[in-house]
C-alpha cells in the first residue's frame, strides 16, 4: 500500500521479500532500508528517508507511539544481523530508553518476531 502524501513509504502487513527490500535499499541508502515496527500490530513501515517520517505514517494510521520502534534492515544479511536497532525515534526516557538503540531485550525480541514474520 502506498500513500500519495508519502510516496516512498510502504506499509508491510503481510510480508515482503528480501529481494524487494534490496530493490528499495538500492533506490535509497544502497545497502539499508529504514523501517519502523509497530510491535503491537505486528506491522512495519519501510522506505522512508527518515525514521520519523515512517513513524508519522504509522501514527496517521492509528498506531500508538509507545509501540513504534525504529530499525534499519540490511537485506543482504540474515537474522539477527538483518536488523540494526538504531534510530533517533528510539530515544524516549519516559519509556526507559535513553539511547538510539532499543535497550530492552523484551522489546528487541518483539521487533525481531515481527521482522521474522514479515521478511521472507
Amino acid at each position: 500500500m502506498v500513500d500519495d502524501t508519502m510516496p516512498d513509504i510502504r506499509l508491510v502487513e503481510n510480508s515482503i521479500s528480501k529481494a524487494d527490500l534490496k530493490k528499495i535499499a538500492e533506490g535509497g541508502f544502497g545497502d539499508m532500508v529504514k523501517a519502523v515496527v509497530d510491535v503491537e500490530r505486528g506491522t512495519m513501515a519501510i522506505g522512508a528517508e527518515l525514521h520519523a517520517d515512517a513513524e508519522a505514517y504509522l501514527l496517521e494510521r492509528g498506531s500508538q507511539q509507545p509501540q513504534l520502534w525504529g530499525i534499519n534492515l540490511y537485506p543482504d544479511k540474515d537474522l539477527p544481523d538483518l536488523v540494526e536497532f538504531d534510530s533517533m525515534i528510539n530515544i524516549r526516557p519516559s519509556q526507559g530508553n535513553r539511547s538510539r538503540n532499543v535497550e530492552d531485550q523484551a522489546v528487541r525480541d518483539r521487533i525481531l518476531a515481527v521482522v521474522t514474520r514479515l521478511v521472507v
